[in-house]
């Protein structure tokens, strides 16, 4: 596996893996999840976007922002039969690795309340719970990871 930032030619690809990847859960939140909507080519452009290359073809992607006092996960997707290979583990352990880098001190995401897996998911790779808010319509979990 190779992680590299994205290009400007990897675009469809995200859009399509965030698609996929994100799908299956239309039918527990009513609608589409936010990174369903977004238009990958900004991120992508600004340089906030990194992909995970498995045999030619994109895995997975991870979208960052510096935000006062914190590196934010954006959007973190694994493509459909790569889960379980270690691809998220990777995308979270590069954005602890950027953080450090940018010298903030922890990691921060948020996930919908329905995706019950990230719930589990997320506490295993060491982030805590942090809170829990209804932002735009979704039911969100915030979770944060101090970095050493």
């Amino acid at each position: 596996m190779v992680l590299r930032v994205a290009q400007a030619s990897d675009v469809a690809s995200i859009q399509q893996l965030v698609r996929a990847a994100f799908q299956r859960y239309v039918p527990r939140i009513g609608r589409e999840p936010a990174p369903m909507g977004v238009d990958y080519a900004v991120p992508v452009a600004e340089g906030r976007c990194w992909v995970v290359e498995h045999d030619g073809r994109i895995a997975g992607m991870v979208q960052l922002a510096a935000r006062d006092g914190y590196l934010e996960v954006e959007t973190i997707a694994v493509a459909d039969g790569m889960q379980g290979n270690g691809v998220g583990t990777r995308l979270l352990a590069y954005a602890e690795e950027k953080a450090r880098e940018l010298g903030l001190p922890e990691v921060r995401l948020y996930t919908n309340e329905a995706m019950t897996e990230n719930l589990e998911y997320y506490p295993r790779r060491g982030f805590r719970e942090i809170d829990r808010a209804t932002h735009h319509g979704y039911r969100r979990v915030f979770f944060a990871k101090p970095i050493a």
